[in-house]
């Protein structure tokens, strides 16, 4: 098979380099580009992802090899190494809402200067905006309501999975995997789709892609493990 984007999970987790912000998508590891995470070999990671996975799986496989300098996402409670990680001083953790999380990385995909969110205002969310500062977060009253302003996330790579892609890139998911995987390949600055096949050009009809092949660089083809 000849395809310009297509390289393998090894050529892929190479591309990952020391110090990166990375997108990992996936929900509890369904959708999560499996064999894309276990080819990284790239420590002092800033990951952003829904959740820590599951101990030494997903992005939490990242984290049981000490690669995760910063984690940032939603819930971690399914992955016990990741608080002990964090416990120990290994790993910094910045907790967000789901729905701020997700907005957050739409936001930077589209190049916005953030979002506006009720949720957290009054409490112990609002009062940083990072883990190692005591500055506030920018609160915002719309209307006599109060927002808090959730900047926007943008990283170096976004892992992603599909679960076909034609020769050109263009992406359809399948069923729940679908997640967090199409706004986090607007969000970064390189994209990797690992799928379990890939079509000719014209077999995903347009009214089905749903990450168009503009937004990813590289293909991986699935291992069958």
């Amino acid at each position: 098979m000849s395809i310009s984007k297509l390289v393998s999970a090894t050529e892929a987790g190479d591309l990952i380099k020391d110090g990166m912000t990375i997108m990992v998508g996936g929900f509890m590891t369904c959708g999560t580009a499996m064999s894309v995470v276990n080819e990284i070999k790239a420590k002092d990671l800033t990951v952003i992802c829904n959740d820590a996975g599951y101990p030494n799986e997903g992005s939490g496989r990242l984290i049981a090899r000490g690669q995760v300098k910063r984690l940032i996402a939603s819930h971690v409670g399914l992955n016990k190494q990741c608080g002990e990680m964090i416990n120990a001083g290994k790993m910094e953790l910045k907790l967000q809402p789901q729905g701020t999380l997700v907005e957050q990385v739409r936001a930077g995909g589209a190049g916005l200067g953030g979002v506006l969110t009720p949720t957290g205002v009054g409490t112990i969310v609002a009062d940083s905006s990072e883990p190692t500062t005591l500055e506030g977060k920018q609160i915002i009253v719309v209307d006599g309501k109060e927002f808090l302003l959730e900047k926007p996330l943008r990283g170096d790579v976004a892992i992603i999975r599909g679960f076909v892609a034609d020769e050109a890139g263009n992406i359809r998911y399948k069923g729940t995997m679908r997640n967090f995987n199409p706004i986090m390949a607007t969000a970064c600055n390189l994209v990797i789709a690992e799928v379990e096949k890939i079509v000719p050009v014209g077999e995903i009809g347009p009214e089905n892609v749903e990450t168009p092949h503009i937004f990813v660089d590289y293909l991986v083809l699935a291992s069958k493990k």
